[in-house]
């Protein structure tokens, strides 16, 4: 019973300790997008965005030659991800018929029932299904923005409103492709203290303080700079249209 209880109060503490840091982070985000790196890319691809569609026929092989990088990156996370879950499932089916399959289960200092290994191997598969998931939205938004980049606003409407509405609506587009290529990562993240846990709670719990101590120091911008802008209150104005 002793063991049990380690899984019973590290499980819930490592998975808390994600939660809240990315809860935490969604609202840094929100309120102060240039101190973090989501948030100044965000901006940053708004810029690059308005800088490709000023001239189609110039930088129109240049910004699909750069989408179609990002659409690549994302179907080879897409791939791994749905590879990994096939093999997650057999891995399953091969435990559930062999018990002697896991023999690391002999070495576990913590919940050892056949309830609990299921649970694990569950909980990393659907990590990796929802990293899959999240991946192929990405790519959806990505080709979609890989045409729509190259539409000749200017020549279309002279109506300064029109264009900068035009303009706006790929960015958005864009930027949403990027969140979801960043969701899937972390989903991938996510299954690393989840793979872990089935060599037991302390190893699951440990990097899971690892996990977000790294990404902190890899979400947090620490520079004083406002990243090119006057002021904050126009970076915020620029992210407002497209929330994480």
């Amino acid at each position: 019973m002793e063991k049990k209880v380690l899984d019973y109060v590290l499980v819930p503490s490592g998975l808390l300790i994600m939660v809240a840091y990315h809860l935490w982070l969604l609202r840094r985000i929100v309120k102060h997008p240039t101190k973090t790196v989501v948030g100044v890319n965000a901006i940053n691809r708004r810029f690059w965005v308005q800088a490709m569609m000023e001239d189609p026929s110039k930088n129109g092989v240049l910004a699909v030659q750069s989408l179609r990088n990002t659409i690549m990156a994302s179907t080879l996370l897409a791939s791994t991800a749905i590879m990994l879950s096939s093999l997650i499932a057999v891995l399953m089916s091969s435990v559930n018929k062999d018990k002697s399959a896991m023999p690391v289960q002999s070495v576990v200092f913590g919940d050892t029932s056949e309830l609990s290994l299921s649970l694990k191997f569950f909980s990393i598969l659907v990590c990796f299904l929802l990293a899959f998931l999240l991946n192929v939205q990405s790519i959806r938004y990505y080709s979609h923005a890989s045409i729509l980049i190259n539409v000749p606003f200017k020549k279309i409407s002279q109506d300064l409103r029109s264009q900068m509405i035009t303009a706006e609506y790929v960015a958005d587009t864009v930027n949403k492709g990027s969140y979801f290529w960043s969701l899937g990562l972390r989903a991938f993240y996510f299954s690393f203290p989840l793979f872990l846990w089935i060599f037991g709670p302390i190893p699951m719990f440990l990097s899971s303080l690892v996990l977000v101590s790294t990404l902190y120091f890899l979400d947090v911008i620490f520079e004083c700079g406002k990243a090119g802008f006057a002021d904050n209150s126009e970076a915020e104005e620029l992210t407002m249209h497209s929330p994480v």
